[in-house]
This record gives structure tokens, sequence and C-alpha cells, in this order.
């Protein structure tokens, strides 16, 4: 994508003015806001088209822009910055935000339903073992321009349903010179950067940048260290250019996750359960070749390769416990600890209070291998992942005329394929103080001696195969009318090899699966003149399901996500079909506007369903979601040292078939409805219910104001509305104040941002930026389940004793949210050399 700048997308009042502001830099600047933007219409880069010609509400930015708003990654910006996104912080580290666009979701977490694909330099970057996504891994520092395409455009392949993001990266022509980051803020938060970049008379280029990140965090034990490297070596001419890159990423996360909302209340910074962390690694390789045969015909193409290894530790209440008495140890169970030396045990007839921390029954049955799976209060859940992912694109262009019209026409084809080998395993431990998990060397294998043991080991390999071919053609009917048709083919297979259970055994892994499709494409653009235009058009993309869904499918074999899967029915593709239509334009140049409509539809949805065992669930196809709303924004400037900008997205997101969920920590289940509140039930959905963690109301604002050509000041709102809570499907979710606590939403907030640059000489600048000025306490995202913890923080040892039915006592169950990072503040310098 060639950035020109901006006229008129839907829905982006903020990338686009950004980057026009940041280019005018501390230079006299004009009026004029906008010309051309030209984007790529594929994930390969090639022939560029004018983004007033694609029938979509296309956002763009570069990185002028992400160094302007001073944001650490693409997901800050992102979040800050693109109109109709919005983040829910379920693992509370800042490079580990489920991102989302319209209500679809790219996501680092397992399990979570993905619906954006992301590209760099024609590389899908969604990981083959859960199509997640790493924010970690992706070197901001890199990257030249970023383009938000809407929509199910099947052109950027599978998993794009809601939207793809397509990143190009920068190289030693278009970064020549040095460059060097660095900064200082709150909670020791510190980072630096390093760019070069150059070209000879020869056509030879290069790029290289690195950047380490370190910072404590502003909760309890959550210290992030992130490392990037990126280099870019090639060679071109006036008709070809060939480059070869290579990056490593390596990163060590802590992310701990949602908060008890009633512990959160008397320590914002406390944790749930620790430790909760996650370590990263990634290498890539990307051979990039565009040559021009003639003036009106392109051949461009690519082949990759990249590995990621993932290794996850986390510390974890143990819901099985928590209907249990984990007081006093019974007479064969103090027989076991004085056998094995143990001593300082509660004997019967002591006082609870006696014994804070209940981790004596946890021992007793560990050593007999009982019933520590009822007993332990805590386990330590354990992954390792390698991906290996390589293959090959090849795309031809022609922008040739056809019948006396403009017309450009692409058609390409690709293999891309992949290896995973997973493990996973559970320990069983007991809290300590602090509310961390200690591990007893025991693992969950299925040989307790008790009715409810449970085996959560996974060992699995597998490989996925995906073919594509695709077509694109653009044609002026008129000057002004522009008819654009589009298709891609994918055919996919997908094989899974269980190295526990043999193939042919109950909740055996190993299966092969084929996912073929084609998925078209249809739009239309009308520019009568250069102020105004209008677009609509109708995409359809799929996603075949993932292995890790494959491999957690069954209703009689539930799995704990994201650790453990059992076998697998055959789960059917998402199939997602989008209308869009909108008009933009600009008044005098002084002011742009953009107001469109969309409407997605999800057919055989992929959801995650809890299960009737604690912690447990299954995935499955749900008959239809959908996902419909409004775009508006506007941008301007008011003189040569003040531009600004807003938009408001309305996202209404809701199931379209009736469904049953569980709904343990719903105050309106069925156990409720029956009289056994606090015991397992369900709840019903029906068309037209609202879906969780997706706010109906988005609105961002931003200001630019020029104090004197080398000082400038920024500020940036976000303000998003309520969502409801994941298990609160049916929205009637009513807390008891004994069984179950905390609401069923999580309220909106108001973020402002504060930023300010000054060019002390043309080679150095300084800044600062402070975000959450206000210090806003707020919540991200919510979901409701069973609590371990008292008010004031204990572990409850006994629950309930009555009512008991069947043995089993009722648990206490609370609202469980993502808390918003308080105010943080850091201060920097930049400093270039050989730049222009």
């Amino acid at each position: 994508m060639q950035h020109l700048h901006a006229r008129a997308p839907m829905a982006l009042a903020v990338a686009i003015a950004l980057g026009h502001m940041a280019e005018a830099g501390a230079q006299q600047q004009t009026a004029r806001l906008a010309d051309v933007v030209v984007v790529a219409p594929t994930p390969l880069p090639g022939v560029g088209q004018p983004k007033n010609e694609i029938p979509a509400a296309v956002q763009t930015a570069t990185d002028k822009d992400l160094e302007r708003t001073h944001s650490p990654d693409i997901s800050d910006y992102l979040r800050r910055s693109a109109a109709g996104v919005f983040v829910n912080d379920i693992q509370n580290n800042p490079f580990q935000p489920d991102v989302n666009y319209r209500g679809f979701t790219a996501s680092p977490l397992l399990g979570t339903p993905q619906g954006i694909s992301l590209y760099m330099d024609g590389v899908r970057l969604n990981q083959p073992f859960g199509d997640v996504v790493s924010w970690d891994l992706i070197p901001k520092s890199a990257i030249r321009s970023l383009a938000l395409m809407p929509g199910s455009n099947p052109l950027f392949g599978l998993n794009t349903l809601g939207g793809a993001i397509s990143l190009t990266t920068k190289d030693g022509r278009s970064a020549p010179g040095t460059a060097l980051d660095v900064n200082y803020g709150s909670h020791a938060r510190r980072s630096a950067t390093l760019e070069h970049g150059g070209s000879n008379e020869a056509g030879f280029h290069w790029f290289v940048t690195g950047t380490q990140f370190r910072d404590n965090g502003w909760r309890v034990e959550s210290p992030s260290d992130v490392g990037q490297v990126f280099a870019k070596l090639g060679w071109g001419d006036e008709r070809t250019d060939v480059s070869l890159t290579a990056a490593h990423a390596n990163s060590n996360l802590n992310g701990n996750g949602l908060q008890d909302v009633r512990l959160l209340a008397s320590d914002y910074r406390g944790v749930y359960t620790k430790p909760d962390n996650t370590r990263n690694s990634q290498n890539l390789l990307n051979l990039a070749l565009s040559h021009a045969v003639s003036d009106s015909f392109t051949l461009s193409g690519n082949a990759y390769y990249r590995d990621i290894g993932t290794r996850t530790y986390n510390g974890d209440i143990n819901e099985d416990s928590l209907g249990e008495s984990l007081y006093q140890p019974n007479a064969a169970e103090r027989t076991a600890l004085t056998n094995a030396g143990y001593t300082g045990f509660p004997t019967r007839g002591e006082n609870a209070s006696n014994t804070p921390f209940p981790f004596w029954r946890c021992i007793a049955n560990s050593l007999t291998n009982g019933e520590p799976n009822e007993k332990c209060n805590g386990l330590i859940n354990r992954t390792s992942t390698t991906q290996t992912q390589f293959g090959a694109n090849l795309q031809a262009s022609w922008t040739a005329p056809l019948a006396g019209h403009e017309n450009r026409f692409t058609v390409g084809g690709g293999y891309d394929g992949s290896r995973v080998a997973f493990t996973q395993s559970s320990e069983f431990g007991y809290l300590v103080p602090g509310r961390g998990v200690v591990g007893t060397g025991v693992f969950a294998d299925g040989t307790q001696d008790s009715e409810n043991a449970f085996d959560s080991r996974v060992d699995l390999t597998g490989t996925a195969h995906t073919w594509s071919v695709y077509g694109t053609d653009t044609f002026a009917v008129t000057d002004a009318l522009r008819v654009t048709a589009s298709a891609r083919y994918n055919r996919t297979r997908v094989s899974n090899h269980d190295n526990l259970t043999p193939r042919g055994e109950d909740g055996s892994l190993d299966a092969v699966h084929s996912f073929q499709r084609v998925n078209p494409a249809l739009g239309l653009t009308w520019t009568p003149e250069r102020a105004f235009g209008a677009y609509a058009g109708v995409t359809e993309g799929s996603r075949a399901p993932s292995a890790i869904e494959l491999g957690c499918a069954d209703p009689a074999n539930p799995c704990r996500l994201p650790n453990a899967m059992a076998g697998d029915p055959p789960l059917k593709q998402v199939v997602t079909r989008t209308i869009e239509a909108g008009l933009r334009g600009q008044f005098d140049r002084s002011l742009e506007w953009n107001a469109g409509v969309f409407r997605a539809v999800n057919r055989d949805d992929i959801q995650f369903v809890a299960d009737d065992q604690a912690g447990f669930g299954y995935f499955r196809n749900f008959g239809k979601t959908r996902r419909q709303g409004v775009e508006l924004g506007l941008n301007g400037r008011a003189s040569d040292s003040v531009s600004w900008g807003a938009n408001y997205s309305y996202i209404d997101a809701t199931y379209q078939s009736a469904e049953t969920f569980n709904g343990e920590a719903n105050g309106s289940n069925s156990g409720v409805l029956e009289g056994e509140p606090g015991f397992d039930g369900t709840i019903s959905v029906k068309p037209g219910d609202r879906m969780p963690l997706i706010p109906r109301h988005l609105f961002k604002a931003w200001a630019d104001w020029r104090v004197l050509p080398t000082v400038r000041i920024g500020l940036d709102m976000n303000v998003v509305g309520d969502s409801l809570a994941r298990g609160n499907e049916n929205g009637q979710h009513q807390a008891d104040g004994v069984y179950y606590l905390g609401p069923g939403k999580v309220g909106g907030y108001a973020v402002l941002n504060l930023g300010a640059d000054w060019q002390a000489t043309r080679a150095v600048k300084f800044y600062a930026q402070v975000n959450n000025l206000f210090d806003r306490k707020y919540a991200t995202a919510a979901q409701l389940g069973a609590t371990g913890f008292r008010g004031d923080g204990s572990f409850i040892g006994r629950p309930f004793t009555t009512p008991v039915i069947d043995g089993e006592r009722p648990l206490m169950h609370s609202t469980f949210v993502a808390p918003g990072a308080p105010r943080i503040f850091w201060i920097g310098a930049r400093i270039e050399f050989g730049r222009s």
C-alpha cells in the first residue's frame, strides 16, 4: 500500500487525519485534507488500487501515525485510533489484548473464536493452531503502512469473517538513515528501538531494526519482556524488486487475567491467582519478488517459512474442589500425613480458623492419589506448542483497458502448510498466601481414586494444508462507476494424530478433516465528483475449524480450555456474508465525512459451550449469529495549526438461533427456577438476544494543536458502551447476594489520553504520553463464574452447608472483570540521522 493521503473512508476520522497531520510535521501546513490513498486489494503486495475505488470502508495508517500516537504496538494504535475497534483485556497484558472489529476478534488466547485475518508482506500471521494472533511477535518499528479491510473479503483467505489487517514493512528506500528511540515511564516501563536503512546506486537496499521492551506491569507480579529484531535485504531497478526478510522475536509475558469484582474493589492491582505466564518465540523468513513484465502486466510472489514456540504456565483455582469441605483431614488422611513425616496438621475438633490455608487435605490426597482432584484447591496448567508454517504465493496483475474501459485484473494462487505439536498437563496444587499456587507433583491423568477423576493430558501432533486460487477484477463502466467482482477457492485438509489415545478408542484425537469452498464478492463504487462518492458491496468469507476446535467438539468428552482436548465429531466451516454500503465526501477540502451501514451474518458459527463439569466444555456449531451497525465519521482542520476528528460506531450483535447454554453462574438458570440455587443449571437464548462482550456504542475523538512550529499537543478520547458478561448470554442474570454476586454486565467507560512532541532540533525530538489522564477505573470485559474466595480474599474452605443435594454443596458465583490500566505515563526521545 502506498500512502499518499486519505479521501473519505467510512468510519476513519482518526487514522487518515492523523497521518496527514503527522506528515505535515513542523513545516508550514496547507488547508488541503486529502488526495489519494492507494491500497493493495490482496494480501500480497502488488498493483495498488485507489481507495475510493474499493467498495468498502477501508482504513489506513502509516508508520508516522504509529509514531505520532506513541503506541507501543499496533494493537494499541487500533484501540485508540481505528473506527469500529475495541479491546477486551482478558489477559490484562499490554501485548495480549483481544482486538475486536465490528464484533469479530483477533486474540492470542486459544479457544477464542477468531474472525480477523492478519498479514505482513503477504505472510499470514494467524497461527495454524487456533488461528490466534500474538501481537508481541509483530515488530512495530518495521511497519511502514497498515490497512484495515472490512467485511468478509474472500481475497484475504481463511478466517476473514469480519475483516483483515494487512501490514507492509519498511525497506532502505522508504526509511533511509538511522533512528534511535528510547523512553521510560510508569512501573519501570522502558524501551529502546534502533532503526537503520539505506540503498546504493547499484540498486541494493537494506533495513534493520531492533526493539527491547520491559515493563514491571501495573498489576501484582505482571512484568513483560519483549525483544524483536527485523532485517530486510533487497535489490531493485525500475521493473524488478526482490527482497529477503528475516525476523526474530522473543517474549516473556505475565497476564494475570480476570479478577473477582469484589476483590477488585479493595485492591485494584490484585490478581485472582498466579502465576499466569506465556513465553513466545518466533523466527520468520520471507523471500518476495515483484517484476513489471510490461507497463500493464506485473508478476509478484513470495515464499516464506515461520516457526513459533509457545509455553504457558498458569496457576488456577481447581473448580472441582469448590463444592468440597477442605478443613480438617479425616482419620485416613491424618494417617497418610503422619506416615509421610508431616507434622502440625490440624486434628479433629480444632476450630477451622486455626487452618487458614486448607492445603493439608490436598497433600494427604496427593500422597495416596485418592481424591486430589476434589481436595486440592489449585491447579498448575502447562502447555507447550511448537508450530511451523511454510508456503508460497504467486500473483499476476493486468491494468490494460478492456473494451475501451479502464480495467484492473488480478489472479493468483498459493499453498500454505503447517505442522503443530501440542502437549498439556495439569498438576494438582494448593493455594498459598497471595493466591499463588504450589504444585504437589501429582498430575491429572485419570488414575485418581475418585468418581470425578479427570485426565487433562494432551499430546497431539498434526498437519494442515491449504490450497487456494483467487481472482478479482475492477471494471470502469463509466468514469464514475466501477464494478468489482472477486472470488477465492480454498481447500483445507487438517490431520490430527493423538500420541496418547490410539485411533478407534473413545476420546482419540486421531482424525482427518477436509474443507473446501468458493467464496464470492461483488461491489460497486460511484464517484461522480472528487468531493463525493458512494459504495456498496456483498462479500463472503469462511473459516475452517482449527485443530483445537476439532479436538474439543464432543459433548460426551468435554475438555478444559485452553489446555485440554477430547474426541472430535466433525464441525462445519463458519461462513459469513457481509453487506455494506456508504457515502463519503469532503467539503471545501477542509472537512471529510463518511457514513455507512453493514450487516454480517454468520452461519454455523463456532462457539464454546460450558459443560456441567466444572471448568469443562466443548465447541459446537450454532445456527446463526448477526452483527450489524452504523458507522459515522468526521475529520477536519480548524486552522493551519488545529486539526480534529471524531467517529461513532453502533454495533448490534445478536444470536439469531435459539440455543441452550450452561448457566451455572447465571442467577436466572434452571437450577434457581427449580429451587436449587448455586448448583448446575442451563439458560436459554432466543433469537435477538445480545451477544456478550460486544458493546453497542463506540465513540472516538481527537484534536491536535500545533502550539508552536516545533511543539505539538494532542488529545484523544475513547468512549466504549456497556456490554454483557460472558455467561449472561440470555441477559437475565440477577445477583441474589448469597449464591450469585456481582452484575451481569460491564459498564461503559471513557478514557482520555494526552500526548506532546517537541522538535528540539531537526534531528532530535522529545515526547511525552499520558494514557488514562484522569486515572479512571473501568473494566473492558466480564465473565460470570464460580469463585473460591470470600470478599476479604480468604479461600472458602467450607462451602454452604445447606442445601446439600445428593451429597453436593452449592457454590458461590461472582462476576470476574478485566480491569483497565490506570494512569500510565512515559517520556522519550527520538534521534534521527540521515533522514529527510
